[in-house]
């Protein structure tokens, strides 16, 4: 009996300061399941060892004061974690309308709690949702339906352009909304059929994609994926990126050809594409949603093999250009490209003379998120990207639109930039749907 009950107090000892830990980083994204209950339960469980360590005595020994006080440490750094995350969300909500004018539409929020999300959408701190399956889960395709109508009812009521409302179905191993939407194979699984079938099924696979997306009113899908498929495993710490189950094929041509056909599907439904993940994530090894990545191949390389899909298929589209966390270091080897103005202004627009819509990768990823997620939103916003995404955990917007703003109210922000980022969000991809008479759905342009 005293052995366990040694055994007990080390092990109270070693949970303390985890505890203590997870209660102070509340708010972290990688601590998302702990919200809630999770929270709950850990302050009860404090509160509940510091009583029993008090009628145990334990006060009476220095060591088990310490103890205590370190039991007692949990509720108290969650309760500072929450009141700086409820400060920080006070001043985003007080935001002046001419902030929210300004930067609002730069960023695309996933969410969950629909009265949240709403006030931000009335008051046009964003310019986009982002819907997955937390959204969709135990209800019907009719509840959300009806959910992203009144976000766009509220929109017209407010006088703000429509949202721009995005899913992420690429078919195969990523489709966030199916079931109960239809789930359609991936686009790697046509790379062994002549190329008129190949752009058959693609085209196919695009139109089921877009009529239903469009009938729940979803007019962006954050697909097709372009990288090349890598000829090797990827490391084994590769959890969530998986890009060698999600990419169509090694051959440039092969998947030009089957993405182009896939986007023709989508857009006759008047649902954009996303092209993803530029400059490439086919050669990384690392995982950006945990760590840091670097694309170490030479520009001409990547230009006469990675990049062609990209251009081929924005030079038939109206598609949105996804750039993800990695590090191109031959152009800049300072920081990940979603916040490179030598990517983004000197390849993407310079070079490319593309346009178009331009959006960063999640922003909550951990090759961003876990370094200065400031710097990165500042820089993103001068390097002429349009959209931010913060999708995985929507609580996170508070944090970094504060990067934002405090950028604008330091004159740290490009207001050319900006302005010229604006109007391509106006003239960008198709964001609302109209039936006519046949039930045929045709694009309505923001402007």
């Amino acid at each position: 009996m005293q052995f366990l009950r040694r055994i007990g107090l080390i092990l109270l000892w070693l949970a303390a300061p985890l505890v203590a830990f997870a209660a102070a980083n509340k708010n972290d994204p990688y601590l998302v399941p702990l919200r809630g209950a999770g929270n709950i339960v850990l302050v009860v469980a404090s509160i509940a060892i510091v009583i029993f360590l008090l009628r145990r005595g334990r006060w009476r020994t220095m060591a088990g004061k310490l103890l205590v006080v370190l039991w007692c440490l949990p509720p108290l750094l969650m309760s500072a974690a929450q009141l700086k995350f409820e400060l920080r969300k006070r001043d985003v909500l007080g935001a002046s309308a001419a902030e929210a004018r300004q930067l609002g539409p730069h960023f695309m929020v996933g969410y969950s709690s629909f009265p949240e999300v709403a006030r931000l959408a009335e008051q046009g701190l964003i310019g986009g949702v982002y819907v997955t399956r937390h959204n969709i889960r135990g209800r019907t395709v009719e509840t959300l339906r009806a959910e992203i109508a009144a976000l766009q009812d509220k929109r017209r009521a407010a006088s703000l352009p429509p949202l721009v409302v995005a899913a992420d179905q690429e078919g195969g191993i990523v489709g966030h909304l199916a079931p109960p939407l239809t789930k359609v194979p991936a686009l790697a699984t046509l790379t062994g059929l002549a190329p008129d079938d190949q752009q058959a099924k693609a085209e196919g696979f695009g139109r089921i994609h877009g009529r239903e997306l469009a009938g729940l009113g979803v007019n962006l899908n954050l697909a097709p994926v372009l990288d090349l498929k890598p000829p090797g495993r990827r490391n084994r710490l590769d959890f969530h990126t998986l890009i060698g189950q999600r990419a169509i094929a090694t051959d440039p041509v092969v998947v030009s050809t089957i993405a182009n056909a896939y986007v023709r599907g989508l857009e006759e439904s008047g649902v954009g594409a996303t092209l993803k993940h530029f400059p490439g994530i086919g050669r990384v090894r690392t995982d950006t949603h945990h760590f840091s990545a670097n694309l170490d191949t030479p520009v001409k390389e990547l230009e006469a093999t990675d990049w062609l899909p990209f251009r081929e298929v924005l030079s038939h589209s109206r598609s949105a250009l996804m750039v993800g966390h990695v590090t191109l270091t031959a152009v800049d080897p300072d920081r990940a490209a979603s916040h490179s103005k030598r990517v983004v202004q000197g390849i993407i627009r310079d070079k490319w003379n593309y346009q178009g819509v331009v959006m960063t990768d999640d922003l909550v990823m951990g090759a961003i998120y876990q370094h200065d997620v400031c710097k990165a939103v500042v820089e993103a916003i001068n390097a002429g990207v349009d959209l931010l995404l913060v999708a995985y955990d929507g609580a996170q917007f508070y944090r970094i639109f504060t990067c934002a703003l405090d950028g604008s109210r330091q004159g740290k922000l490009d207001a050319a930039m900006l302005r010229a980022s604006e109007a391509r969000l106006e003239r960008g991809f198709p964001t609302e749907q109209a039936r006519g008479p046949s039930g045929l759905v045709r694009v309505v342009d923001r402007h």
